[in-house]
């Protein structure tokens, strides 16, 4: 199984949480596609059927990328800390 280059997994579930965010203040039918879309594609860079289990497993190829006992920051300035709740 390819593995999803853990930039993007993170770019997404931001996307994704800011989306969630979004329509829960205020539905719009753009956001909605949207929301559809980013959920399609991490379900299908994750293998997974649900948006729950995708998130889940993005948390996990997070994880396994960026151990806890030894995250620091990247020259990128990205943290490593995952965004998956």
């Amino acid at each position: 199984m390819l593995v999803p280059d853990p930039k993007v997994v993170r770019g997404l579930l931001t996307r994704y949480a800011m989306l969630q965010i979004a329509q829960a203040e205020r539905h719009s039918p753009a956001a909605a596609r949207e929301l559809e879309d980013v959920s399609y594609t991490l379900c299908v860079m994750t293998g997974t059927s649900s948006i729950h289990d995708a998130i889940a497993r993005a948390d996990d190829l997070l994880a396994q990328r960026w151990p806890a006992a030894g995250r620091t920051a990247d020259p990128d300035g990205e943290s490593g800390l995952s965004l998956a709740v």
